[in-house]
């Protein structure tokens, strides 16, 4: 089936891209991401078929983008202070900041399978398709990844 236009399916995930962007890059590189993101999706769009994965679909690549960021970002200076969450779209940032930071210190798979999991919306079987992975591999590592932020939050 051919996918909606090209405007309809930016509106209907850009938000979660966004928000999955910023719980794996941080706020600073988000947006750029989110624009390497979709530029790339835009590229692919005309040979895209929709099966119903459209969502898991553009999350694959946000994380593969997410990835290439951290890669670049380990070749970079540090800067001094870590900032807090900027608000998405506009509303406020959501619980608290050090719960963010927490995030984005999960080892990568899990970090990526959290934010896939719950920022980003899919269910765990569309986590899979987007690192890659099994559902089970995609379930364990969300697994893991809650259990070491309730490690971190609950002071272990």
């Amino acid at each position: 089936m051919a996918p909606p236009p090209f405007a309809v399916f930016l509106d209907a995930h850009r938000d979660a891209v966004h928000r999955f962007l910023v719980a794996c890059v941080g706020p600073d590189d988000a947006d750029d991401c989110f624009q390497e993101t979709f530029m790339k999706a835009l590229r692919a769009y005309p040979d895209v078929v929709d099966d119903g994965g459209l969502r898991a679909w553009v999350m694959t690549i946000a994380r593969r983008t997410a990835i290439d960021t951290a890669r670049a970002r380990a070749r970079r200076a540090v800067p001094v202070a870590d900032p807090e969450p900027a608000p998405v779209d506009g509303t406020p940032a959501v619980g608290d900041p050090g719960l963010w930071r927490a995030v984005r210190d999960l080892p990568p798979r899990q970090r990526e399978a959290v934010a896939l999991r719950y920022v980003g919306d899919l269910g765990y079987r569309e986590v899979g398709a987007a690192m890659g992975c099994s559902e089970e591999a995609a379930r364990r590592s969300v697994f893991e990844g809650l259990r070491r932020l309730r490690e971190v939050w609950d002071g272990g």
